[in-house]
C-alpha cells in the first residue's frame, strides 16, 4: 500500500484527517460538486434529440432516434417544441427532469478544433484559454486551492489533469477487470468450417481482417478513454461514490470511457444507448445514495471533450465532432429546461458542414456556475479560469 492509498484508507475510517494542509472533514455548509467526464466524445445528438429537425432524420437514416410517439416505447420523449430525450435514459433521468433537477446545455464545448481526444481532453481539464496549457495545473485543482478546506477526491486510477496542482488529492479507482475484446475460440470454429474448401484462404484472410479491425477499434476506444471506468462499471459504483461524498468529500471528479462510437453506434437501442442507460443509472444511484438532504446541496455536471459528426458515417456510426451537450443535475437546481445559446438545426448552422457549433464555451459556463455556487470573487474566478467571461444561466 503506497502513501496515498494509506492516507485514503485513513480518510475513510476516521472523522477528520489533515492531508497536504487540508482538513478532510467536510464543512457542513459547503455544497458538493461532481464533474463527470465522458472520455471518447459521446454522441449528444442521440441523447438530446432535435426531433423538430427534418435534417436530423435525413442525416441519420440508420441511427436516428424516433420522434416522440406515445404508442412507441422506442421513441424519444418531448421536452419542449424542439428537443426530446432518448428512451435509453428515460427511466433514470425522466423523474429528475420532472422534478426540475436536470437541465441540458446543447452547443457546449471548447474552442479547440483539433478533434483529437487527447488534445481536447487536456484543453478542457487544464481550463486555460486557447492553446495555453499548464500541465502541472488543472481547473479543479485551482478551484480546490481557491476554496480551501473543501475536501477533494478523484474517482480515477490516477490523479487526472483536472486536479493537478491541488496537492495530495486522494483517488480511488472504480474499475474492475474487463473481458477480451475478441473471442479467438469463435474464430477457430469458423475457420475450421472452411478448412479444406476452396474458400479456406479467403475465410482465413477475412477472419484475420476482422480481428485486426476489431483490435484497432478497441485500441482507439481504450486510448480515448484514458483508463476511465466504462459506463457499466459507473452504473454499479454510483452509490459507492455517494457514500464517500455525502459526509466526507465535497469536490469530486470521475471519468467514464467507451464513447468513441465510429461503428454500429445504434439508435434507440445498441452500443450508445446501452452506455447512456448505464450512465444514467449511475447518476440516479448517486443521487439516491446521497439522500434528499445531501442531494439538495449537490450539483453534478456531465461533460465530454467534444460531440460527434451530425451525419452518420458509412459504418452506421459517427466520427469526431465539435459541439456537444452538457448535463447539469442537482436537488435544488433550476432545471427542467434546455439552457444556453441555441441555433436552429439545419445544414446551414453546422460548423464546417459537419458538427454542432460551440455557442456555450465550457469555461464561461462552469465559471458562471461556480460563481453562483461558491460566491467566487472576480480574482478567485480568474485564478480558476483565467480570462473567462462567466455566463450565468441561473441553474443554481
Amino acid at each position: 500500500m503506497d502513501r496515498r492509498q494509506f492516507l485514503f484508507t485513513l480518510a475513510a475510517t476516521v472523522p477528520a484527517l489533515t492531508l497536504g494542509g487540508k482538513v478532510f472533514a467536510a464543512p457542513a455548509t459547503s455544497p458538493r460538486l461532481l464533474l463527470v467526464f465522458l472520455r471518447g466524445g459521446y454522441d449528444a445528438n442521440n441523447l438530446l434529440v432535435p426531433y423538430a429537425s427534418d435534417f436530423y432524420y435525413e442525416s441519420r437514416p440508420n441511427i436516428a432516434v424516433a420522434r416522440p410517439d406515445p404508442q412507441d416505447d422506442g421513441s424519444a420523449r418531448a421536452l419542449d417544441a424542439n428537443w426530446a430525450l432518448a428512451p435509453a435514459v428515460l427511466k433514470s433521468m425522466g423523474p429528475l427532469w420532472d422534478r426540475k433537477q436536470l437541465a441540458f446545455i446543447p452547443f457546449a464545448g471548447t474552442d479547440d478544433l483539433s478533434r483529437s481526444h487527447f488534445e481536447t481532453q487536456d484543453n478542457i481539464e487544464s481550463g486555460e484559454a486557447g492553446d495555453a496549457r499548464r500541465y502541472a495545473s488543472g481547473f479543479m485543482g485551482r478551484l480546490s486551492g481557491v476554496l480551501r478546506g473543501v475536501p477533494p477526491i478523484a474517482f480515477t486510477d490516477a490523479l487526472p489533469l483536472s486536479f493537478r496542482g491541488a496537492g495530495d488529492v486522494p483517488n480511488v479507482s472504480l474499475k474492475g477487470s474487463g473481458n477480451a475484446a475478441f473471442d479467438d475460440r469463435q474464430s477457430k470454429i469458423l475457420a475450421g468450417m472452411y478448412e479444406g474448401t476452396p474458400l479456406q484462404a479467403q475465410a482465413a484472410d477475412g477472419l484475420q481482417l476482422r480481428r485486426d479491425v476489431a483490435n484497432d477499434l478497441q485500441a482507439e476506444m481504450t486510448a480515448a478513454s484514458r483508463g476511465a471506468v466504462n459506463a457499466r462499471g459507473f452504473a454499479q459504483q454510483g452509490e459507492r461514490m455517494a457514500t464517500l461524498m455525502r459526509d466526507r468529500f465535497r469536490l469530486g471528479f470521475v471519468d467514464v470511457g467507451g464513447w468513441d462510437t465510429h461503428v454500429n453506434q445504434g439508435g434507440a437501442q445498441g452500443q450508445l444507448a446501452n452506455n447512456l442507460d448505464n450512465l444514467s443509472q449511475g447518476l440516479a444511484a448517486f443521487a439516491d445514495g446521497l439522500g434528499e438532504k445531501a442531494w439538495n446541496d449537490t450539483v453534478v455536471v456531465v461533460v465530454s471533450e467534444f460531440g460527434r459528426t451530425f451525419r452518420e458515417n458509412g459504418n452506421k456510426g459517427t466520427d469526431h465532432g465539435h459541439g456537444t451537450t452538457y448535463w447539469v443535475l442537482g436537488g435544488k437546481i433550476d432545471g427542467g429546461r434546455i439552457a444556453g445559446r441555441q441555433v436552429a438545426i439545419n445544414a446551414g448552422s453546422l460548423l464546417q458542414n459537419r458538427d454542432y457549433p460551440v455557442l456555450n464555451n465550457y469555461r464561461d459556463l462552469l465559471g458562471g456556475l461556480m460563481r453562483r455556487m461558491y460566491g467566487l470573487s472576480d480574482k478567485d474566478l480568474g485564478a480558476v479560469f483565467p480570462g473567462a467571461k462567466p455566463t450565468d444561466l441561473r441553474l443554481v
